[in-house]
């Protein structure tokens, strides 16, 4: 079905002629209508979002301009940005934030690239792609559709992800005005025959369909089987009388025949002053672009990409800035066909650093009529040949309303792939703008060029993130599980089982599950005894590792939390960059498994849809440090196997008694709550699963959510009550972080010694059965078969719930002199059934 959405509220965004324009301002649609009888009816926005001109095209006569799209009518670019950051926030409160998470945003080319672009933003948390007309050798489209009324009309759609189109969340298509709905006809028709979703959603400035085109939209919508919804600014239809097109193509006939004369600006076809030697010197400008950041959506755009992006900004922005002519009052940033995103952020931040009027608009491939005259919205036009060799060969391309526009200078961005001679040559585009402007700057943009494509064996899909309430109690913008969901496999076995199984080599840990522990009520009432006593100093470790991860690693970093113990710790690290610097960090979940490493498919899933470098792995402490060693391991045979760079082994935990990494909270060896329940206080989410039967090549390790347990989970009471002391702790937090900043914090690995000197002390010959730490030690405790447990000498609360769990399962504590931890579990060496506890007695809970 069909759902319109056609509110004519202005969302405090100004359109219609250019700022500081008087009351009264002819429409600069008059001189067609006048002319042609075209007429506007519906909003009374219409006439201040639209003018119109005359199309050099086969096809159809009138072009409608837009007023706030910044392509052929200069703009202010925050008035361009605006408009359809704005379209994205209506579609945002339409799916809501669960299905917007699930979404894509598809704009076309060549004129809606950046308006797309600028919906995404609004939109938040979906991923962007635009049509484009640039093939890339060797990368196979995932689609391609044509544009019937286009002057150039092929489409072809080269996300590097190809998962990105294959999901089923709602699909997003934006273009600047819903005329005819051919187009969006034609995109939905092809992407549902490769990828059926339930859902999509129209965003255009205006919607200006006749009712007989809404109407096959509609059949349409229901002959698939989906939902589409409308979001536009404004809506109405266009009156074409009888015999438009013809008229259409007279006038334009006899304005060119007349030329100047009868107002028109055409082409220039006589010798131009530059036309003997070489194009005048335009100043480059060096903006130091991300490297690796696409310059937009041709191969798709992440909200990762966008965050580093906006980081980017100011200080390209500035550079531009210092580059502009003493005294500059009109500048113009003008982009370059597809690319129009790049260049109107480029300009929105020039805007916010300069007192100078700064307008955007960009070139074009589409050829129209230039009128002198008030009540016509394309006024001049600059003629110049295309300069990014083109797939289709050469051909003329223009710039409107630029010349004549009393600029003091212009700054033209384009990508690199067309800083070609052509671009430089006499009658190029740069020479064309230095007749008109005393000043030219060019910015170039590192034109992205995808990866290495998938290897053929291995699928290109990989599923979307689990989030809750499906998976997880958590909710779903806390963390994005890249797991499988095996909630109704079996896979629990009674732990004296799983023990002897895992030390008779007969099985890895990792193949099954433990019998999830239910605390008593004593117990329970030592975890919020513990919680109560311990939230501040848990926050104030959570606010130093996640200022030191700010300032030293990435100020937009993407969490990676390691399932399930560090995911409580990623999530208050997200929370507390939201309460301190108003960042919406996004953060995963991935398994990794002693001995088999980490889950190589959501290395590979992170790597197409954010930069490796952002990523920061979180875990909630050390114990010797065989993760840490296990997760660089990993990365190195990643590397090596996809090829695939940046990711750092260093991994951000809350606590680091072991010494075993550079970013951490603290290394204290201290009773954090989260180490005392299993699933209950980490999103009643298992430990992950790796079983061959189960696990497939092409899939993401296991896990289940255990629902039935709802009742007594306490893990969103954990976050709360940590977060709660975030205000009182901040300043501690940011000074104590500083200090380390500046502090030597090299790894000295003495937990690792301290473990090597205690298994050889107590005969046990394996480090992997001790368990060093609180939050190992517990570990111990609740899913493995203890054997004793060492203790500090003098060891206060902290080891309260570690006693009890010991007396409930006659495990001796024992305690040691010049302990380097607080306590330290030992697993029953050479274990047997009935050797459960130190006297060879069978305990169980």
């Amino acid at each position: 079905m069909e759902k319109a959405v056609n509110e004519g509220e202005r969302h405090g965004i100004r359109d219609g002629a250019p700022p500081g324009a008087p009351a009264g301002t002819v429409w600069t649609g008059r001189w067609v209508a006048e002319r042609l009888g075209v007429g506007l009816a519906g909003d009374e926005r219409l006439t201040g979002l639209l003018g119109m001109a005359l199309r050099r095209n086969p096809k159809r006569a009138h072009l409608l301009v837009s007023n706030v799209l910044g392509k052929h009518v200069p703009q202010v670019p925050s008035v361009v940005y605006g408009h359809g950051f704005s379209l994205g926030r209506r579609v945002r409160e339409l799916l809501g934030d669960e299905e917007a998470r699930r979404a894509v945003v598809l704009g076309y080319a060549e004129t809606a690239t950046g308006l797309g672009h600028c919906v995404a933003d609004g939109l938040g948390l979906a991923p962007y792609l635009h049509s484009t007309r640039r093939p890339v050798p060797g990368l196979t489209p995932a689609g391609g559709f044509e544009e019937s009324h286009s002057h150039a009309t092929s489409h072809l759609l080269l996300p590097e992800d190809p998962a990105l189109l294959a999901g089923d969340g709602p699909l997003v298509l934006v273009d600047d005005e819903f005329s005819t709905g051919n187009t969006v006809l034609n995109t939905v028709r092809d992407l549902h025959a490769r990828y059926p979703r339930p859902r999509y959603v129209v965003v255009a400035l205006v919607d200006m369909r006749s009712a007989a085109d809404a109407g096959r939209l509609e059949a349409f919508a229901s002959e698939i089987g989906a939902r589409v919804d409308l979001v536009a600014a404004a809506s109405g239809t266009v009156r074409l009388p009888a015999g438009v097109l013809e008229k259409g193509q007279e006038l334009v006939a006899r304005y060119d025949a007349e030329g100047a004369s009868a107002g028109a600006a055409p082409a220039p076809t006589g010798p131009h002053p530059h036309a003997s030697g070489t194009a005048p010197h335009a100043t480059r400008v060096d903006l130091h672009w991300p490297a690796g950041l696409p310059d937009g959506g041709r191969h798709g755009f992440t909200p990762a990409h966008r965050a580093r992006l906006e980081a980017a900004l100011p200080a390209m922005a500035a550079r531009i800035a210092e580059a502009l002519p003493h005294g500059a009052r009109r500048v113009h940033v003008l982009g370059f066909e597809e690319l129009m995103y790049a260049p109107l952020r480029l300009a929105e931040a020039l805007e916010r650093i300069t007192h100078a009027e700064v307008r955007y608009s960009t070139t074009t491939r589409s050829p129209v009529l230039a009128v002198d005259d008030p009540g016509y919205a394309i006024r001049t036009r600059l003629a110049f040949p295309a300069h990014d060799d083109p797939a289709d060969g050469p051909g003329e391309r223009y710039a409107y309303n630029v010349d004549g526009a009393g600029l003091d200078a212009v700054v033209a961005v384009v990508d690199s792939v067309a800083d070609t001679p052509l671009l430089h040559a006499p009658q190029g585009l740069l020479d064309r703008l230095a007749g008109t402007v005393p000043h030219v700057l060019l910015a170039v943009v590192p034109s992205y060029v995808p990866g290495t494509p998938h290897a053929p064996e291995r699928p290109s899909m990989l599923p979307a993130p689990l989030r809750g309430p499906a998976f997880s109690s958590y909710a779903p913008e806390e963390v994005g599980w890249l797991l499988q969901d095996l909630s109704d496999v079996t896979l629990e076995a009674p732990t004296e089982e799983r023990e002897e199984a895992i030390q008779s080599g007969g099985a890895h840990y990792a193949e099954s599950l433990p019998v999830e522990y239910q605390p008593s009520e004593q117990y329970q009432e030592l975890f919020h005894a513990a919680l109560s006593t311990s939230a501040a100093r848990i926050a104030r470790a959570v606010g130093v590792v996640t200022e030191t991860v700010l300032a030293e690693r990435s100020p937009r970093p993407v969490l990676v939390s390691l399932a399930r113990a560090g995911t409580p710790v990623g999530i208050l690290m997200r929370r507390w960059a939201q309460h301190r610097h108003g960042l919406d960090l996004p953060h995963y979940a991935v398994s990794i498994v002693r001995g088999r490493g980490i889950d190589a498919n959501a290395l590979r899933w992170l790597a197409a849809h954010h930069d490796p470098r952002d990523v920061v792995f979180v875990d909630g402490w050390t114990g010797k440090g065989a993760i840490t060693r296990e997760l660089a391991q990993a990365l190195t045979e990643f590397e090596k196997s996809d090829g695939v760079t940046g990711f750092s082994p260093e991994i951000a935990v809350l606590a680091d008694p072991g010494s075993c990494v550079r970013t951490y909270g603290t290394r204290e060896d201290f009773l954090i709550p989260s180490a005392c329940l299993n699933s209950t206080v980490s999103g009643l989410i298992s430990r992950t699963v790796l079983r061959a039967d189960l696990v497939g090549p092409h899939d993401f390790h296991g896990a289940k959510f255990y629902r039935e347990l709802a009742a007594t989970d306490v893990s969103v009471a954990f976050l709360d009550a940590v977060s709660a002391r975030f205000p009182e702790v901040a300043d501690a937090a940011c000074a104590q972080a500083k200090e380390l900043l500046a502090a030597d914090r090299t790894p000295t690995w003495e937990g690792w010694a301290a473990v090597e000197r205690i298994s050889e002390e107590y005969g046990i010959h394996d480090v992997n059965l001790v368990k060093p730490g609180v939050g190992e030690t517990t570990r111990v405790m609740l899913r493995r078969v203890p054997w004793k447990v060492l203790a500090r000498a003098g060891a206060g609360s902290d080891l309260d719930h570690v006693r009890l769990l010991a007396e409930q399962r006659g495990v001796p504590v024992e305690e040691v002199d010049a302990l380097p931890y607080t306590c330290v579990g030992l697993i029953h060496p050479k274990y047997t059934k009935g050797a459960t506890g130190a006297d060879g007695k069978a305990v169980t809970l």
